[in-house]
């Protein structure tokens, strides 16, 4: 399955991908939140994918960088939003667009990617809530259980609460 960069060429694919893919009580929000962070210029890179089936943009990933308060030199991110039109999904398309995401990441020397959803889901890439304990999120979360996060190169684990800062697109309370 052919996975590329998405551009702000792509702005009407990634917003019909995210509209369709959650529910209406949060698509607006969320697609709103998938526009906003294409394109967007950040140190280090935000960074957004789409898989394609039959030339069609069926899925949509994106991963953007947080501060870490206090350890500048440990790069974290988080992962959102993540899509798939529903007529695609459990294809393993999402699992495609994850790995895919989480293989960059690491060849960047990323130290630590975060996610807020279900941990049944997200469980099967590693993502636990023991490892996104010390982080605390920018807002307080509707579904705590569903902070997780996944180391992808060793490093010294942070002690204690630490506050994240997330790219300005994701620092919307309805987002947690």
């Amino acid at each position: 399955m052919p996975i590329r960069t998405a551009t702000r060429l792509d702005i009407d694919k990634v917003r019909e991908i995210n509209l369709l893919a959650f529910p209406e009580s949060e698509n607006q929000i969320v697609a709103a939140l998938a526009v906003n962070l294409l394109g967007l210029e950040t140190t280090p890179p935000t960074l957004s994918f789409i898989a394609e089936q039959d030339n069609e943009a069926v899925g949509h990933i994106a991963f953007s960088p947080v501060t870490v308060s206090n350890r500048d030199e440990y790069l974290a991110y988080t992962l959102a939003p993540l899509s798939v039109k529903p007529q695609h999904q459990r294809q393993q398309i999402g699992s495609t667009l994850i790995r895919h995401g989480m293989k960059l990441l690491s060849e960047m020397g990323v130290n630590l990617l975060l996610v807020y959803g279900d941990p049944k889901y997200y469980g099967r890439f590693g993502f636990n809530a023991e490892t996104a304990a010390p982080y605390t999120p920018p807002y307080k979360l509707q579904y705590p259980f569903g902070w997780l996060g996944t180391t992808l190169r060793p490093h010294a684990q942070t002690k204690g609460p630490t506050e994240i800062i997330c790219v300005e697109p994701l620092m919307r309370p309805e987002l947690w």
